[in-house]
């Protein structure tokens, strides 16, 4: 793909990532409880996650601007998702009362990570 093309597909990836970060996960651990929320359920904990991936919501919406002067935030991102997802696979394994977390926020993380490093430019591909 073409990198002018894979830029703007980056820059409206970055804008629905980030406009789902900030109104969307909430109403997913709150309603979408399978999947998203922890057995037992655990609200102070749940409360930071929000808070953290609101906070990265509105990074993407301004990285989303000029990708190319937020790629350390764009890179932090991606693996910041795949850490967190991995860690979560592990603990759904090893917690059966959470394992619905493999058909829920695990996947949509790496999904996020990937779809974010795909597109994002990198070493001779960047934009000058």
């Amino acid at each position: 793909m073409d990198k002018d093309v894979k830029l703007r597909y980056l820059k409206i990836a970055l804008i629905i990532l980030g406009i789902f970060f900030i109104v969307g996960v909430y109403p997913l651990v709150e309603w979408y409880k399978i999947g998203w929320q922890w057995t037992p359920p655990q609200d102070d904990y749940e409360q930071m996650i929000v808070g953290i991936y609101a906070t990265m919501g509105v990074f993407y919406i301004l990285a989303s601007r000029d990708p190319t002067k937020y790629l350390s935030f764009i890179w932090f991102s991606v693996w910041a998702n795949i850490v967190h997802a991995t860690i979560m696979l592990y603990q759904s394994i090893i917690d059966l009362n959470n394992i619905a977390h493999l058909w829920g926020d695990v996947p949509a993380l790496y999904i996020a990570a990937f779809i974010i490093a795909w597109l994002t430019p990198k070493g001779n591909d960047q934009v000058a």
